[in-house]
């Protein structure tokens, strides 16, 4: 069962009403708001000011994992079972770039799919409300408040053209 999280949700119909009070919610003490909207939108990004995702640093780590795997199996096997051909050395790099470049996709892409599940994980949006217009023409905005700073919010969220706000305690 989700645990239920109080506060208050405002409907708007548009982007800079929705960023205002989205700022000064945020310059107010509210850091932990909840922005639903049907597409994503750069000026609802600048407001939220959210820091980068770190599923980029999961991407990277995998890659060089996978190109280093892909060398070093490549090299440790044919030192393994040396075969001379043409004179050239036992180690030829570049036959073994094939591998090394296909063991980076390969775990770069599958460190990048453990990080969204696991980050994705982390950050539960269970027990938050949720109305299905936010997936049309509308933008929603949650804030977790308390019974005592929802009157506050209700009026700023008011103030900045929300068409709907709803308290949930």
């Amino acid at each position: 069962m989700a645990k239920h999280v109080p506060g208050v949700l405002g409907s708007f119909e548009h982007i800079d009403a929705a960023c205002d009070a989205i700022r000064e919610l945020k310059s107010s003490g509210h850091p932990d708001l909840t922005v639903y909207s049907a597409a994503p939108n750069h000026e609802l990004e600048d407001a939220i000011g959210d820091p980068i995702s770190p599923v980029r640093l999961f991407t990277l780590i995998g890659g060089v994992t996978g190109t280093t795997a892909g060398f070093s199996l490549a090299i440790w096997m044919s030192r393994d079972w040396p075969l001379l051909v043409g004179g050239k050395p036992i180690a030829a790099i570049p036959a073994f770039v094939v591998i090394g470049f296909e063991l980076t996709i390969l775990l770069g892409a599958i460190s990048t799919i453990a990080a969204i599940f696991i980050l994705s994980a982390r950050k539960s949006l269970a027990g938050r409300p949720y109305h299905p217009r936010f997936s049309d023409d509308r933008i929603g905005v949650f804030v977790p408040c308390g019974a005592d700073r929802a009157a506050d919010v209700q009026q700023l969220l008011e103030r900045h053209g929300s068409v709907e706000v709803s308290r949930d305690a």
